[in-house]
């Protein structure tokens, strides 16, 4: 089999970035040609690991600068909007980001038609939530990479997508979804008339992706899938259980302070760090108890003096190579963070403040992983509390190895790239047993 030209093709955020690179590493390995299409400011990303970028103005002339910072900015901005529920988000947060994703895909069109034609890649596999109409018009086969939560892919027995609501919350699950259809409207009006400008169909009302004829594949581990009323087609949906890429070894500090204490790892991931009230106040509790800490705390790490001596920051953590050493991973939700501490079969605290990281909390707490705490409005009780129950609970322990060695097994980075190598071989992907 001759090595295929595949373009990866992840939103400008580094949890689909990551995603992405893991299964580049495995298709590299197997002699295919991985090569990514890139926002701008993601420039240098995916070279560090030894890949091809092709970078694709989605922002509108901004400098490499303001790029670089917008997404901060704008979380920072929103801060205090991550205080409110996730039906009060809609209009001060949600809305806002669909806005800027609209803005762009449509900016993004041209210059993202312009290295596909160019490219000629043999299959595209994009992780975004959106469209963009030059990956169906490249002429070759798309796969669809779902890295948020799974009910990405909505089905009425599920809760929506963003909603944060708990399986069984079926009042919930309608007042989220009126309220959000009710807001979206606008934007999502704008969206359509601009697939209408490039050829496209437009989409029925809150929907701004459609699910790939070839393949689309699910990040999430299966044992935690939801219980839906249209099942997904396995021809078409397939799990990986995660997909954990290489970020070599890590060596844990020595701690001036309980250094034979349990290991926690708190991430709040990228965009996460922004919070430092949040991660100060969490340092002033940290300090109380006997355990080490190691915090990611991102470009902030300036802003922390008197750091506890149980406590290690630092502005960056390889995270697939920490996790294995730790007892427990506080974190925000992201999908990476999810998954990752699943796939290594550690129990997670999950503190969101937006997107599917309220979706990946209800979930942690409904299927027994973990537990969910509210980002702003906890006590230091119940932090303290919630992580030495979750220390001690044996039975919780037994669940997360089984699902640990579940995911591991199935080798979520393998599988995609022998699902993406054989639609890019074939044109297609063929069920075994069909």
């Amino acid at each position: 089999m001759s090595g295929k030209t595949i373009v990866l093709f992840p939103e400008a955020a580094f949890g689909p970035a990551l995603n992405c690179v893991g299964i580049a590493q495995t298709l590299r390995a197997q002699g295919h040609n991985p090569v990514f299409v890139c926002d701008k400011g993601f420039k240098g990303v995916f070279e560090q690991y030894g890949f091809e970028e092709n970078l694709v103005d989605m922002s509108g002339g901004m400098s490499d600068e303001e790029i670089a910072k917008f997404w901060a900015n704008f979380i920072a901005e929103k801060q205090p909007h991550f205080r409110l529920s996730p039906i009060e988000q809609l209009p001060t947060y949600v809305i806002p980001v669909w806005e800027a994703i609209v803005d762009s895909a449509i900016i993004a069109e041209e210059g993202l038609n312009e290295h596909l034609q160019r490219i000629k890649p043999d299959l595209i596999a994009v992780d975004n939530v959106i469209l963009f109409p030059a990956i169906k018009r490249a002429g070759c086969p798309w796969v669809r990479i779902i890295s948020c939560s799974e009910n990405e892919i909505p089905d009425p027995d599920i809760p929506p997508h963003l909603s944060g609501c708990h399986e069984d919350d079926k009042a919930g699950f309608e007042a989220f979804e009126n309220r959000f259809l009710e807001l979206v409207k606008p934007v999502h009006d704008r969206f359509n008339k601009f697939l209408g400008k490039v050829g496209h169909e437009p989409y029925p009302l809150g929907q701004f992706f459609e699910a790939s004829p070839y393949m689309n594949l699910l990040l999430y581990p299966k044992p935690l899938a939801f219980r839906r009323r249209h099942p997904l087609d396995p021809a078409r949906f397939q799990y990986l259980e995660g997909c954990v890429r290489d970020e070599g070894s890590y060596t844990v500090p020595t701690f001036a302070a309980n250094n034979d204490k349990p290991l926690i790892y708190v991430s709040y991931g990228s965009l996460g760090a922004a919070d430092v009230d949040l991660y100060k106040r969490l340092l002033t509790s940290f300090a109380k108890l006997p355990y080490r800490f190691l915090m990611n705390v991102g470009d902030y790490i300036g802003e922390y003096k008197d750091v506890p001596p149980n406590v290690h920051l630092e502005k960056w953590y390889p995270q697939p190579a920490v996790i294995p050493h730790v007892d427990l991973f506080i974190h925000h939700g992201g999908n990476n963070s999810f998954n990752e501490a699943l796939y290594f079969g550690k129990p997670a605290i999950i503190m969101p403040f937006c997107w599917d990281g309220l979706d990946n909390a209800a979930r942690i707490h409904d299927t027994g992983y973990g537990e969910q705490l509210p980002r702003y409005t906890w006590t230091e009780e119940q932090l303290v509390g919630t992580i030495d129950r979750l220390l001690k609970d044996s039975a919780m322990k037994t669940r997360l190895q089984a699902i640990s060695k579940h995911m591991q097994a199935a080798r979520g980075t393998e599988k995609a790239a022998q699902l993406l190598s054989e639609i890019a071989t074939t044109g297609s992907y063929k069920l075994a047993g069909a």
